[in-house]
């Protein structure tokens, strides 16, 4: 997670919607944002054992399927 945040991954949260906001009608200029926010709520997973929680993060699965299927290039 790059910023302690309260709940865990706020602030990639907020900069992913933030860009959404900007961009209507073109979402995917916001895939950095919602990588960024996919990567921190992982690591928060792997650093609790999948316990960790936040309003910010989907569940587990989610995050590891969408990392998965939208690898960096």
């Amino acid at each position: 997670m790059a910023k302690k945040s309260e709940p865990p991954c706020q602030a990639e949260a907020c900069a992913l919607q933030d860009c959404l906001g900007k961009n209507t009608y073109s979402p995917e200029k916001c895939d950095r944002y919602m990588r960024d926010l996919y990567k921190c709520c992982a690591k928060l997973y792997d650093e609790t054992n999948d316990k960790g929680e936040s309003t910010a993060c989907p569940m587990p699965s989610v995050v590891r399927r969408w990392l998965r299927t939208h690898e960096e290039k």
